[in-house]
């Protein structure tokens, strides 16, 4: 018999003979050690983690001390700073200086990313080296970054931000008086509103307008969705802002705006957040630390900045409709807006959804021309499911979006007015020149009309009408306030006790009572490290590990049917209470028609320019040479395909390097009255194209090429594209050389 065999039969035998098999065994030990073993893993990380909020706290404290705390992962250096100035707020200008082997060009069109100051600190957007000023730099342009202090300027408002980062955009201008273009804003969430508004008063300033996750159109929104928007209501209106700021003694705390935040998804502010980094202490405890330090930098707001915020936007929801006019009687008008407005929001963002982002589009214009008629290019890009501040803060969101923003902006800044979506598809090996496409995703833009907006704000009168009754509602409640309780609340309010006040606000007591100021805290560090020098990770086959897993599922699961719960009981009561007939009609409310909104029209002055302009551009169809010609050429076969495409584009930037002195500020005016052209007379704008070309035969078979080179860019054209691309053909080879 073999020698295994014989062994095998011996095993067996006493196996039998002791009535107990190795596996029996092994699991019996395992039934003993497995408690064990997770009994010691859990006092450990529970150890660890205590000690991770205990460094949170200390960093808390740490920034807190600072003079102009941030989150900043680059160098910067201070340009202006706004607290000097004859109109003083708390807002700085800085450079940002590009990291180690970034090389910018001065040629190109500085970024200016302006971070929220809705709670957090400033920084966020450049948190980390994807970051929005990370590919800005990447791309090669100048940066600068506005953010502020903690405490704003007595007496500091709206507007006089709004003055501030004019002044700040001069300066930018002035730095760079060789760049290509007007610099490149980005308003980030709250500051999207202000920039836009900036942008609207000083639109001789600014280039292209990037605002991520920004709301623009508060009243937007989805039954079943975006609870919200139903806040305001729900509490009586805007006299509980200015209750808030008269117990902060004339301030706003930032925490409050941040609780409200977390209240939208109760599963993670409870549960979720702590457990993850808890089960995962070995590992995440940096990155927590990094977040948390720009999530739990609260700053102040003026009592007067957070209740026009409130009453204007969030409640009034002037700003898409033309409502709100400055202290000097002029009127905000986001349609006075000359440069692209590029809308970049997600349907993973419950604080600003779509319908928030967009639908101030539907609220100032009532057809597709009026758009066209202002000279605006609007842009809109809608992520599938990331979340608010994923739009901000996460790497892929930067290496994608915000990178193909950056790297085509000069693009952006050339198409004609109309609206547009972008759509981004990603960069292969077996994609048609993919060296003419920045990064690793090829952007195109494709043509969209107000019809397409509709679809996604899906605006409804009822709403409007209950949203009306909610601001009229607020504006008695507030008056109310003002006149009976105000003046008692203010009375007993003094600084001593609006900081009390503040240090008992969740979010700040819980870094009270985990820093080294609580004596039971300081042995906690010592103990840490002890753990950390002992430290026995849970096996990951342990049985109770996967228990773990199951009632963290169950919980995260409950407090979401909670969350559930909340929003639509909180939805059922504002809609019985705004959508009572009878409210609406002690409220002036009750006719359809008069209660309903419709898009400002256009001033007689606006008229007057436009219908000159048309008859300018109707006079020069027939003007204009080679370069003219290929502009309206490359537009008319644009116009019939799925939309312009960044390789097309820069095939034509290498050409106009190669053989033309045109400024992009020149090719941009050019391309704009070749498009209107077109768009005005097509048939007279495609007759001149004769008389506009070369006259030798040489010189038009060059230039043919070179339009055949730039519409194949992308790939073999086809359909209507190709129709009128062998159109344009038919053309050039028909044009005699005069004799």
């Amino acid at each position: 018999m073999p020698k295994s065999t014989n062994t095998t039969a011996t095993k067996v035998v006493s196996d039998r003979t002791t009535g107990t098999s190795p596996n029996l065994m092994n699991a019996t030990l395992q039934a003993w050690t497995a408690p064990g073993e997770y009994a010691v893993d859990v006092m450990q990380r529970t150890i660890l983690y205590w000690d991770l909020l205990r460094q949170r706290s200390e960093q808390y404290y740490v920034q807190k001390e600072k003079a102009v705390p941030h989150v900043l992962s680059f160098d910067a250096e201070l340009v202006l700073d706004a607290r000097t100035f004859a109109r003083p707020v708390n807002y700085l200008l800085v450079r940002v200086n590009p990291p180690k082997g970034v090389t910018i060009n001065q040629q190109q069109r500085p970024f200016v990313v302006v971070d929220p100051r809705a709670g957090h600190g400033p920084g966020i957007g450049g948190f980390k080296a994807d970051s929005e000023l990370g590919v800005a730099m990447a791309a090669g342009h100048p940066c600068y970054f506005v953010g502020f202090t903690p405490d704003p300027m007595p007496g500091q408002t709206i507007e006089d931000i709004m003055h501030a980062e004019a002044i700040f955009l001069e300066k930018v201008i002035e730095l760079h008086p060789d760049a290509e273009g007007k610099p490149c804003i980005i308003g980030n969430c709250q500051a999207g509103w202000a920039v836009m508004m900036l942008a609207a008063t000083r639109p001789e300033l600014c280039g292209p307008v990037i605002i991520p996750g920004s709301p623009l159109s508060y009243w937007a929104g989805v039954e079943g969705e975006n609870p919200m928007r139903y806040t305001g209501g729900l509490s009586g209106g805007s006299w509980i802002t200015a209750f808030t700021s008269d117990l902060g003694n004339g301030k706003f705390d930032g925490g409050h705006l941040v609780k409200n935040f977390e209240n939208l998804n109760p599963s993670n502010t409870l549960w979720s957040k702590s457990y993850d980094i808890w089960s995962n202490i070995d590992k995440g405890a940096a990155r927590f630390l990094e977040f948390e330090k720009w999530w739990g930098g609260h700053v102040n707001l003026n009592g007067e900045e957070i209740q026009w915020i409130v009453d204007q936007l969030f409640i009034g929801n002037k700003l898409s409709t033309v409502q709100i006019v400055t202290s000097e009687g002029e009127r905000i008008d986001l349609r006075n807006i000359r440069s692209p407005i590029i809308c970049f929001c997600s349907k993973g963002d419950n604080i600003t959804p779509p319908q928030q982002a967009l639908g101030w589009i539907n609220d100032l214009y009532a057809t597709d021309d009026d758009v066209r008629a202002c000279g605006q290019t609007i842009i809109y890009a809608i992520h599938e499911s990331v979340g608010h501040l994923g739009i901000f803060v996460s790497g892929g969101i930067a290496k994608k979006e915000h990178q193909e923003f950056a790297s085509n902006i000069d693009f952006i800044d050339v198409l004609p007015p109309g609206l547009y979506e972008a759509v981004m598809t990603e960069k292969s090996a077996d994609v048609h020149n993919s060296e003419l496409a920045n990064g690793d995703w090829i952007v195109r833009f494709e043509p969209r009309t107000l019809a397409d907006i509709r679809s996604i704000v899906q605006p409804n009168p009822a709403n409007e009408r209950r949203f009306s009754a909610v601001q009229r509602v607020s504006e008695m409640n507030l008056d109310l306030y003002r006149s009976v309780f105000q003046p008692i609340v203010r009375a007993t309010m003094n600084e001593q006790t609006a900081e009390l006040i503040k240090q008992l606000n969740p979010s700040d007591l819980s870094d009270q009572l985990f820093s080294s100021r609580n004596p039971l805290m300081q042995p906690l560090a010592q103990l840490a490290e002890l753990v950390r020098q002992q430290r026995q990770p849970v096996s990951a086959d342990n049985p109770l590990l996967a228990w773990q897993g199951m009632m963290s599922d169950g919980i995260v699961a409950a407090l979401d049917s909670y969350r559930d719960l909340r929003d639509s009981g909180m939805e059922q009561i504002f809609l019985a209470i705004y959508g009572s007939p009878a409210l609406q009609l002690i409220l002036g409310l009750s006719d359809p028609e008069a209660s309903q909104r419709v898009a400002p029209a256009l001033d007689p002055e606006r008229m007057a320019f436009i219908q000159q302009r048309i008859a300018e551009l109707k006079a020069n169809i027939t003007e204009g040479g080679a370069r003219e010609a290929v502009i309206r050429v490359l537009l008319y076969i644009g116009m019939a395909g799925a939309g312009a495409d960044e390789r097309s584009f820069n095939q034509l930037r290498l050409i106009r390097a190669e053989h033309d002195g045109q400024s992009l500020v020149e090719f941009k005016q050019t391309v704009r009255e070749q498009y209107f052209s077109l768009l005005l007379d097509r048939e007279a704008a495609l007759t001149a194209i004769p008389k506009m070309l070369p006259t030798t035969a040489a010189a038009r078979t060059k230039m043919l090429a070179m339009i055949q080179r730039i519409v194949q860019a992308k790939g073999s054209v086809s359909g209507e594209a190709a129709e009128r691309l062998a159109e344009i053909e038919a053309l050039f080879n028909a044009t005699k050389t005069p004799q």
